[in-house]
């Protein structure tokens, strides 16, 4: 990649005095066949997708995968993940050569990317989220050998560019997903053993645990029973002081949203979030007056704008030459009836790969 400019930023700008989906994309990181990394942005304000750039630094035929995407007001954070050589042939085979301890950062309003401190321990797979503008890092796998996962944590201060380790948690914990609840550090899910436990005894904790750690004390505390599922979660989202989720790791998209019950730790059905078209996009008057055939769902998404979650969506068009549809519906949180706003889908010339979750970026 070359020598990038100093990654050192201003800290975010104060919100913005009203309100206006005009200043923020949503932006996800996508690849196909011999193509690396690139991050495309959806325009909420016209339902509208562009290309942003190319991950900088990666070969041809290389990918990376089950890193993070992660947003600091205009910029985007990519760290971490899992290095792949994309071989080229028809079942398109890959192998994996090192996990990554990488951090770079694209802004978005100079459309400029910037080398950052790297995190100390390589990881993918692991729970990231950010609390009062700094980032913080737990789990993951460090290696490609091993089927555990790691227990230790970090944090990153954009200002200083400086990772901090923090206290490692109780559990080795992989395919976890991270989210600020409370002011706290949530990291839900995944699967898990005690820190403690001897290698050859493989999740001997409980899958649907949390852990929870305090900025203000600096410790971590085990939350039983917080996810409730023995797979992992597919994403956890912060809106208006609720969690929300959508699915798990095996069926990203269960037909509704749950909303989580912090009092009664459960999750229940939001009203009115019943939505089927996310798992068949196109009524059958709408594939025959189109000419669109079946389909199948190839990666679901979603990013919280103000009180509504956007799931992005993206669909196989099963015939023989490799097409997809493209779809976002957004969910209104605050409101009583008529929450889910569905736009209009797109079509796209070659299958792509979702390759981290989305983020929100804001570009005013």
């Amino acid at each position: 990649m070359g020598a990038l400019p100093s990654p050192r930023e201003t800290p975010s700008p104060p919100p913005l005095p009203e309100f206006s989906l005009s200043n923020f994309r949503v932006c996800a990181s996508f690849c196909h066949k011999n193509m690396s990394n690139w991050i495309e942005c959806y325009d909420p304000s016209n339902n509208s997708w562009s290309h942003l750039s190319q991950i900088p630094g990666l070969a041809e035929n290389h990918v990376l995968k089950d890193f993070v995407m992660v947003s600091l007001g205009n910029s985007i954070y990519i760290i971490g993940g899992r290095l792949c050589y994309k071989k080229i042939s028809q079942s398109h085979e890959s192998s994996e050569i090192e996990v990554r301890s990488n951090v770079i950062r694209y802004n978005a309003l100079l459309n400029e990317w910037f080398d950052c401190a790297s995190i100390s321990v390589p990881r993918y797979d692991f729970a990231c989220t950010v609390c009062e503008n700094k980032i913080y890092v737990a789990g993951g796998k460090s290696n490609l050998d091993s089927a555990r996962g790691t227990s230790s944590a970090e944090v990153y201060d954009p200002i200083s560019d400086v990772w901090t380790d923090l206290p490692s948690m109780s559990t080795l914990r992989y395919k976890c997903v991270g989210v600020t609840f409370q002011g706290k550090i949530h990291v839900v899910g995944g699967f898990t053993s005690r820190a403690d436990s001897d290698k050859t005894e493989p999740f001997i904790m409980e899958r649907s645990s949390a852990e929870v750690y305090d900025t203000r004390t600096g410790r971590w505390q085990i939350v039983v029973g917080m996810w409730q599922l023995d797979v992992p979660p597919n994403q956890i989202l912060a809106v208006g002081g609720r969690l929300f989720s959508s699915g798990d790791c095996l069926k990203a998209w269960k037909g509704h949203i749950e909303a989580y019950d912090g009092k009664l730790n459960m999750w229940d059905v939001v009203d009115g979030s019943h939505l089927q078209t996310l798992n068949f996009p196109i009524s059958t008057s709408d594939a025959n007056s189109r000419n669109w055939p079946p389909t199948q769902q190839l990666y679901l998404t979603m990013a919280p704008i103000g009180s509504h979650l956007y799931f992005l969506s993206g669909y196989r068009m099963t015939e023989e030459m490799p097409r997809m549809i493209s779809t976002v519906h957004s969910f209104d949180t605050s409101a009583k009836s008529d929450a889910w706003r569905s736009f209009e889908p797109v079509e796209e010339d070659d299958e792509k790969v979702l390759c981290s979750h989305c983020c929100v970026v804001q570009i005013a």
